[in-house]
């Protein structure tokens, strides 16, 4: 893997040099960044196009071809995304705590870049631009392992960015993209402890798992979002709806998309007949069990897998719950952590359900299609992670740091 070793020398190289980069040379790369996505829109759909192609001849689902598929739209949503990076504060050198001991030692706790990052990801080009520019404005060089789907679109999204990024200020190796797609190279990558100080598993359950259970490489866990809305008995029905059709079939195929509905037993009759023709009409497969297909015979019957599903397609599993108590337990025992939303009036229902349910992100009254970097204010985000160490949730910036104790004396000794 000589590829992989020249990469790693080249981006420790960069990532020295970009941890004392200005603020302004920085900015002044990743706006360059996002002007030549946009200047460059024809290129990167021409390169898009054969990887469609090729999904379609492999008979790729409808949902995988989505994340694949990039138009004007979602490269103008790219470079937003970048400049919005751009235009936050720059987090490297920021002092987190200062400390004067009493014999005189001054301690500060300051933000510094994580080094070299690598991010392996699969059928979504637009990681591609998001993770670049979070990790240069961080100070970090970024080497970047995606999947064979979207090998044509990556390619041309790095050589853009690559080019325009030199262009301003930034050194040769910040980025770089492996070509090589096949599993020797993830192996690899996950075991380049000598050159990669954090990598980042942004995809399906069996990327992650194989990504945290096989690196050495100190690795930060991204979850799969079997993501819940829980309608409660004193909701108000019709906003209700509008959640549940806005959380499941905006873009089924991504990981804050709803897949599960929870109802309370009060409002079942009314709620299910409203929500789920609404669903069907929208191309969903309704799952059920018995109290489900007792008010909507056409419902599927509901497995016990189901529960844990991550669809991310137009299938959705649906509950009737006794209690909010009993929508809690569901969530917290087969939820993976993501992102879960109440619909309710009862603001004690609320408080609890913030308290109780164990979640990157829980939400009253909203669409768990928020929990997003951009939507967070964040720019974009590099992913969402479901575990409790360092970072959680969308992750912008400041988690793509690391801490430096930085200590000044007058002399003192021990």
């Amino acid at each position: 893997m000589q590829e992989l070793i020249h990469l790693g020398k080249a981006a420790q190289c960069a990532a020295q040099k970009l941890a004392t980069l200005g603020t302004d040379t920085k900015n002044a790369a990743l706006l360059a960044m996002a002007d030549a996505l946009v200047s460059h829109t024809e290129f990167i759909m021409s390169e898009n196009e054969k990887d469609l192609a090729a999904g379609r001849a492999a008979g790729m689902s409808v949902s995988l071809l989505d994340r694949l598929a990039l138009s004007p739209e979602r490269i103008a949503a790219m470079a937003d995304g970048i400049r919005q990076i751009a235009a936050l504060p720059d987090p490297i050198g920021e002092v987190l705590q200062e400390t004067t001991r009493p014999n005189g030692l001054k301690i500060d706790k300051v933000r510094v870049p994580l080094g070299v990052i690598a991010i392996i990801y699969e059928a979504r080009p637009n990681v591609t631009a998001d993770a670049a520019a979070l990790c240069l404005k961080a100070g970090n060089a970024v080497i970047l392992r995606g999947g064979k789907e979207a090998i044509h679109s990556n390619a041309a999204i790095e050589k853009v960015m690559l080019e325009a990024a030199v262009a301003a200020g930034m050194p040769q190796g910040c980025m770089a993209l492996v070509k090589d797609t096949t599993r020797d190279s993830a192996n690899f990558l996950m075991r380049m402890n000598e050159y990669v100080d954090v990598i980042i598993p942004r995809g399906g359950a069996g990327l992650i798992r194989a990504v945290v259970e096989n690196a050495t490489v100190p690795a930060i866990e991204t979850g799969t979002g079997n993501c819940h809305v829980y309608v409660d008995k004193d909701a108000d029905l019709a906003m209700a709806a509008e959640i549940v059709m806005n959380a499941k079939t905006s873009r089924p195929s991504v990981c804050n998309a709803e897949e599960k509905l929870l109802v309370h037993k009060d409002v079942a009759a009314e709620f299910l007949p409203m929500i789920l023709p609404r669903l069907a009409d929208a191309g969903v497969e309704i799952r059920g069990g018995e109290c489900v297909r007792a008010i909507y015979p056409t419902a599927t019957p509901v497995t016990d897998d189901d529960w844990k599903t991550e669809y991310l397609d137009l299938i959705i599993a649906v509950r009737i719950v006794n209690d909010l108590e009993t929508a809690i337990a569901h969530i917290n025992e087969h939820g993976s952590k993501h992102s879960e939303a109440i619909v309710t009036g009862n603001s004690e229902n609320s408080r609890k359900f913030l308290d109780e349910v164990d979640a990157a992100a829980v939400y009253v009254n909203a669409s768990t299609r928020f929990t997003d970097g951009f939507e967070f204010g964040f720019g974009a985000e590099i992913g969402i992670s479901t575990q409790k160490m360092h970072a959680r949730g969308p992750m912008g910036l400041s988690e793509l740091t690391t801490i430096k104790y930085v200590v000044y004396g007058t002399g003192q000794v021990r």
